[in-house]
């Protein structure tokens, strides 16, 4: 997997690269920005939201469950000196769901991808080109 950043102006506003997918983030005004796209950590806030999202509706297709419109919010909180990032992710499910599949969708989404390797160890590598 590979994501790519370029500048598009002299502040902030950078069109990210996946795959033949572009999107903007950028700042809002307060911080020096245009306000033309969500800031890096609303991405993240999104990337976690739209994988459980995606990972609750692939078990339910799965299983044959109608779980109807799925909406997943994630509210976040970054990192603090002496506490570390907090997500809070709400499930909106169809009340006709029986307790036993709520509990069953609840335990994917804490085992999405995105889930999981923000919960987990993460390496990282950094590496500098000049061009």
């Amino acid at each position: 997997m590979k994501a790519v950043a370029k500048r598009l102006d002299g502040t902030y506003q950078h069109e990210v690269l996946v795959r033949q997918h572009r999107l903007l983030a950028d700042e809002p005004p307060t911080n020096g920005g245009h306000d033309t796209g969500p800031t890096p950590l609303e991405l993240l806030a999104a990337a976690l939201a739209s994988c459980s999202a995606i990972t609750l509706e692939m078990y339910a297709k799965r299983k044959g469950w109608d779980v109807g419109n799925v909406e997943v919010e994630v509210e976040f909180e970054p990192a603090q000196r002496g506490a570390p990032t907090r997500f809070d992710i709400t499930v909106k499910l169809p009340r006709h769901l029986s307790e036993e599949q709520q509990e069953r969708l609840m335990q994917i989404v804490a085992k999405c991808p995105v889930h999981r390797t923000l919960e987990g160890e993460a390496m990282f590598r950094e590496e500098l080109k000049l061009v």
